[in-house]
Parts: C-alpha cells; structure tokens; sequence
C-alpha cells in the first residue's frame, strides 16, 4: 500500500504543491470536510478530477483531524493505493430513519462477497438509527468481516449532513466500500472515558431511538432537570451529558446514547441508536484525564490487533479515528491530546485522519458491529 494524507485549509489552500500520484482502481480515498463544503465543492472536485479511477467516499463534520491536529473549516484527505486489496463502493439513499435496518442490510449485500474482509461506512448523521444501521450490516454474518465506520456530523448544529459517494456531495444517503482479499489488514478499537453518576433508571416506554418516560416519568422533563440553566441549550448541551444502557442489572456491556432532538409536545428525546424498553439508563459526565487515556488506550489496543498472529505489515498503515463531538465540546482546548495520544500509540508509519461525528460504528469489543456515541473509535488498515 502507498499512502499520502493531504489536507485542505480554508484560506491556506492545500498542504500540497501537486497531487499525489496515486491514482487507480484500486485507490481509496477518504475527505472528512467541514460542512461549509456543500456550498463550495470546489476543492472536492480537485480530487475527483484527479483521481478519475478512484473510489472517493467521505462526510460532513465536526471537525477534521489530520495526524494530531484538530482543524475547522478544512478538509481531512487520505489517498490510500492498495496493491493486492480490491475495493467496491456502496450506497443506500435513506429517506426516513425508520429504514435503517434495510439500509445496512441492503449495503451488506451489495459488498458480500467471498473475500470480503472489511466495510467501512460513512453515514447520513440525522436521518438514521444507528443501531439499526448496524444491525442491519451485521445481517452478512461472517465473523471474519469487520464492519466500522461513522454518522457524520454538523459541527453542533444538528440541521444537515451528508456523505459523498464517488465524489459527489449527496443528501440522505449512506455511503460504503467493501475491501477484499488476503492482503488487507483491519484492525479496530473502541473506547470511552466518561464517568456514570446518578440513580439507574429503566426505560418504561420508548420506539426505536425515540425515548418517552424513564421510571414513568417524561424522559425530557427528567433530563431538564439534571441539565438546571443548560436545558435551553438542547439538543446541543444533551452531549455533555449522555446515556449508558445496558439490558439489565448483570449485564456488564454498556452502550452510550446522546441526544440528537428533543421534542417538547411529547416530551421526548431522539437518540442517535435504539433505546430499548426494559433496559436501564443512567446518566454520564465528563472525566478529562478518562478521556484522553481511553484514545489511548484505543491506539494501543489496535496497535496489538494489527499484529496479532505474527502479521507481517507492507508498508504504511492507515488509522482513521472517529471521535464523538460531545467530546469535543467537553475536553475543549484540550482536545488534541486526545488525538496526540491516540496517534503516539501507533506505529511511527501511521498516517492518521479522522472526524468528530455524531456516532461511531464498530464492534464493542469483538465480533458483530455496534454504534456507539462519546468513544474514540480507530481503525487502521494497512497490507501484509
């Protein structure tokens, strides 16, 4: 694999002279941009004149990361040419969010092939469940497959998203490409760092990602009451403030849930994954030092994953970290540590890129893929 990571300043122009010549078939390219973008794809359309052969997916942001650094108003570019690795784009254009299960299932079928080996999907970030997203990717049922990927974002806005396929800035669609064969590498890592606090509550009525009453009370009444003078600045402030789930009281797996809209009329609140009735909930904040050790811990974890049985690695590695904004809007200025660390626990021919999301897909430790919100989520590629 040859790999070059290019970046787009707005006002500065690109990081490059000259476009890396890394065009093929079987060339990936990823942009993570800043959602100005959609009004000034001029820049995006450099590339894809380019890289007429390539594959170019990519989404809006909320915020790009290029190695360590965090930037706005910017675009965050991988060019990656595999040598042995073949690649097929996907995309499924989701109108309402009720149809996210067919959507990943319909995506996982469009890429199922007998050396599949990795999808990775970018997605609309307002107009789907998550959770049934990946549920529906998980519907290919091969355990050597790993699905990861991200819900694109809009700063903290929460009005529009949207991902790009084949080069192309495109409205409700999620976009994906399958990667194949013996050669490709894919490794993941998942972490969060937030602290849990409060009573344990269960969720007495909810639809999908849609949470009514915890211990049959208004879900958004509760939550005010914990926000205090922050409540008026939901949905937005809800990412300071997010969900763990988890089946029932032995369950050790815990799933993060932030708000993406509220609805006063019903007193409601609209996840960015499935919250099931029956399931206990309780409330997270923010633990800084947590923070920034669990990305580094995702780095590390990776690390371990790639070169597990004794794989040998050709050439650079690709690690593309997605990260949750909530957690941006938590750490602050702080925010680079957390991708410095994470990038320092990589191998010294790591390239990293990235963005903050509203979600983040990827198993939860092993096996089929989860979303998940507030987590550093990293994944690398590379060849043997």
């Amino acid at each position: 694999m040859k790999l070059e990571t290019i970046q787009y300043l707005d006002k500065k122009g690109w990081s490059v002279q000259t476009f890396p010549e890394l065009d093929s078939e079987n060339t990936l390219i990823l942009i993570f941009s800043s959602p100005q973008f959609v009004n000034n794809a001029a820049p995006i359309q450099e590339l894809v004149k380019h890289y007429p052969q390539s594959k170019i997916i990519g989404c809006s942001s909320a915020g790009e990361i290029a190695g360590a650094k965090i930037n706005d108003n910017s675009l965050s570019v991988a060019i990656a040419r595999f040598e042995k690795t073949k690649l097929q784009l996907a995309q499924y254009t989701i109108d309402v969010s009720i149809d996210s299960f067919k959507a990943g299932e319909s995506l996982a079928k469009q890429l199922d092939k007998n050396d599949l080996k990795g999808i990775f999907v970018l997605s609309d970030g307002l107009n789907v469940n998550g959770s049934e997203l990946a549920r529906g990717l998980n519907t290919i049922n091969k355990p050597e497959v790993t699905v990861t990927g991200g819900l694109a974002a809009d700063g903290k806005n929460f009005v529009s998203t949207w991902t790009i396929y084949e080069g192309k800035i495109v409205q409700n669609q999620i976009v994906a490409v399958g990667l194949y064969g013996n050669s490709v590498q894919i490794a993941h890592a998942s972490k969060g760092g937030w602290d849990i606090f409060g009573v344990e509550r269960r969720i007495t009525r909810s639809k999908n990602n849609v949470l009514y009453t915890l211990d049959n009370q208004p879900a958004l009444q509760l939550y005010k009451e914990y926000l205090g003078e922050r409540a008026a600045e939901l949905p937005a402030s809800g990412l300071l403030f997010p969900l763990a789930i988890r089946e029932d009281a032995d369950s050790s797996k815990q799933l993060v849930r932030t708000i993406l809209s509220i609805d006063e009329k019903e007193q409601s609140l609209t996840f960015a994954g499935d919250m099931p009735n029956g399931y206990f909930a309780q409330l997270m904040r923010a633990n800084f030092d947590r923070l920034i050790t669990s990305a580094s811990d995702a780095g590390e974890i990776a690390n371990q994953r790639l070169f597990a049985n004794d794989n040998h690695i050709k050439g650079p590695i690709l690690a593309v970290a997605i990260s949750c904004v909530g957690r941006r809007l938590v750490l602050g200025e702080r925010t680079e540590e957390e991708t410095e660390s994470l990038l320092n626990n990589l191998p010294k021919n790591s390239q990293q890129v990235g963005f903050y999301s509203y979600g983040e897909l990827s198993p939860h430790v092993m096996g089929t893929c989860d979303l998940h919100n507030q987590t550093m989520t990293l994944t690398i590629f590379s060849e043997s």
